[in-house]
């Protein structure tokens, strides 16, 4: 009886990947680790270009699921931020809902529970350094990609052109490859954060900074919610959320490139909470507006037999605390297609993994979506929701009930 042969996909391929996030990163990783021969090109001028954000919580089904199949646990047990995995809630008044920092450690490595926070800058270094010497190619801002003869032709901004037989879009939410997979477009869900970057948080806002506590802190009040986060280089990300109407960054009146400006409304927004949420307005000297969209994940593209797309490029929801760790979970689905010897070319491979995407990010989405003004604009009735919920957390306040 005559078995069929196994076939190496990426044997012989030049696989480019676009976008050196979490999600690109960690596929390039996981298919040097079979042999493949790839490259990530990155917009960034080098490693130490920008602040990459507040903190990232893995988990353990997925993102640590994943650090352990790409052989980098050791090192991210080296780099992550004890202890800032606890959070509290807190009301307008900065009164205290929910506290579960007292638990911090109760769980470690190998518990479901456990979530531990990293900076994203440890998490991309951590990833850079895993990867070949060369592997990622800065200074790469895509403009142009063109299919000629099976193999895609890459034009970049700053004058370099590169080509593959393989290409996937990870720049997240403003992905370029997107337009040549679907041209399914988001759909703004009514809801946006004014994000600030404070430097020197233990002197500028000291209040909130003892209250954070290297941990995480959401403030909430009818109509409008903080999010504080530490940064791993001693600084803090803060998110000022509620509802907004389409196009409001242009429409307010308020130049967001002057930071007195969007202090400004936001002190008046804020009017009545807390004095010490007025320090994080005064102290911030960077903000940015995001108007929150997602991709509608019930409506699905034709897979193309040479390009895809994961993580935000292709399942762009609200922030949910899922991101970092659904795209990393795409990497590690889409490398085992294309190296499991299952499928017969690479189009049939692409096509099990967006299957496997889709199916997980969708009723995720779907949620979050639902969810929006629960979290950006809470009423009374949500928030004591809010409360029912984090109060019923097994990770936080099982103890405590």
């Amino acid at each position: 009886m005559e078995t069929s042969k196994k076939i190496n996909l990426i044997n012989g391929r030049q696989i480019a990947i676009v976008g050196g996030g979490p999600g690109g990163l960690t596929l390039a990783r996981l298919l040097q680790l079979k042999g493949a021969d790839v490259k990530v090109y990155e917009r960034d001028i080098n490693q130490k270009a920008r602040v990459q954000g507040a903190i990232v919580d893995l988990h353990y089904n997925s993102g640590l699921k994943v650090l352990e199949a790409a052989s980098l646990m050791d090192a991210f047990k080296a780099r992550y931020m004890q202890g800032a995995d606890s959070f509290k809630l807190v009301d307008e008044n900065a009164d205290i809902l929910l506290d579960d920092s007292f638990q911090s450690g109760r769980f470690t490595f190998g518990d479901e529970h456990f979530r531990p926070e990293i900076d994203r800058g440890a998490l991309r270094d951590i990833l850079i350094d895993s990867l070949l010497p060369g592997t990622v190619v800065w200074g790469s801002q895509l403009l142009n990609l063109s299919l000629v003869n099976g193999r895609w032709e890459m034009q970049f901004k700053n004058g370099t052109y590169a080509s593959s037989d393989l290409v996937i879009g990870c720049e997240g939410y403003r992905s370029h490859i997107r337009e040549y997979v679907t041209d399914i477009k988001s759909v703004y869900t009514g809801a946006a954060i004014i994000q600030g970057e404070i430097e020197d948080p233990k002197t500028a806002c000291p209040e909130i900074y003892s209250l954070l506590n290297n941990g995480n802190l959401m403030a909430t009040g009818p109509g409008k919610m903080l999010v504080v986060q530490p940064r791993g280089d001693g600084g803090l990300t803060f998110y000022a959320a509620s509802m907004y109407p389409d196009n409001w960054e242009k429409i307010s009146g308020i130049d967001f490139h002057r930071p007195a400006e969007v202090s400004g409304y936001l002190s008046n927004f804020y009017n009545g909470w807390h004095p010490a949420f007025h320090t994080l307005f005064s102290a911030c000297s960077h903000y940015t507006y995001r108007p929150l969209l997602y991709h509608p994940l019930k409506q699905r593209w034709q897979t193309k037999p040479n390009i895809t797309i994961l993580g935000d490029a292709a399942h762009l929801m609200p922030p949910n605390g899922e991101g970092v760790n659904l795209a990393m979970l795409d990497a590690l689905d889409l490398s085992d297609c294309l190296t499991n010897g299952v499928y017969q070319n690479i189009e049939y491979a692409l096509r099990a993994y967006e299957e496997l995407m889709f199916a997980r990010a969708s009723p995720i989405s779907e949620e979050t979506v639902e969810g929006i003004e629960d979290f950006a604009s809470p009423t009374k009735e949500s928030i004591q929701k809010l409360i029912q919920i984090f109060g019923d957390d097994e990770n936080a306040w099982k103890d405590t009930k």
